[in-house]
């Protein structure tokens, strides 16, 4: 994928990004980033254009988080049913971002929060900080980025030509890391 030219809506999906964490921060909350802008994070470039940006926190921290963020003037867009225990979505600026929930098993494992069959790896939620045009971001480790790309194509996601460049960068990415 050739790298893209920074644009007014990338550089607004940014700022939110970058107000996001900042409030998380703010709070003592972990939060990592997934999806394309965590790739573009790992790169340390923009890759393509997103429709939004995808983060991940713990489920304790969902209300505190989700006030916090209501008082920063984002509005809660409604998620379909299956989803609400493990997502919620947000929108500030025409950005939209949506945050997944995580918690741990009754066996310790990582899983997503009323998802219990997907059983995260160990080592998904990175502690390093990565930077792109001068934001520090932490992200989740390239291999269970993968995992999910190949988890929603396992349970029917429609191809999406974005998800099989993504797969290509991420399996690189492993090799290189390797």
């Amino acid at each position: 994928m050739a790298q893209c030219s920074m644009d007014e809506r990338e550089e607004s999906q940014l700022l939110v990004l970058t107000e996001v964490s900042g409030i998380a921060e703010s709070l003592g909350m972990e939060l990592w980033l997934r999806g394309g802008w965590a790739i573009d994070f790992l790169l340390g470039r923009v890759t393509r254009p997103h429709e939004d940006i995808d983060f991940v926190a713990w489920v304790q921290d969902r209300q505190r988080l989700e006030a916090e963020l209501a008082s920063a003037g984002y509005e809660k867009v409604p998620v379909n049913e299956p989803f609400c225990n493990r997502q919620s979505d947000f929108r500030k600026n025409e950005v939209d971002c949506s945050l997944v929930f995580i918690t741990h098993s009754v066996e310790g494992e990582i899983i997503m929060n009323g998802l219990p069959e997907w059983v995260w790896r160990p080592d998904s939620l990175m502690t390093e900080s990565y930077t792109l045009n001068g934001i520090s971001a932490r992200v989740l480790n390239p291999k269970q980025l993968l995992e999910e790309k190949e988890v929603y194509e396992q349970i029917g996601r429609p191809h999406r030509q974005k998800d099989a460049e993504s797969k290509k960068i991420l399996k690189q990415m492993i090799l290189d890391r390797e």
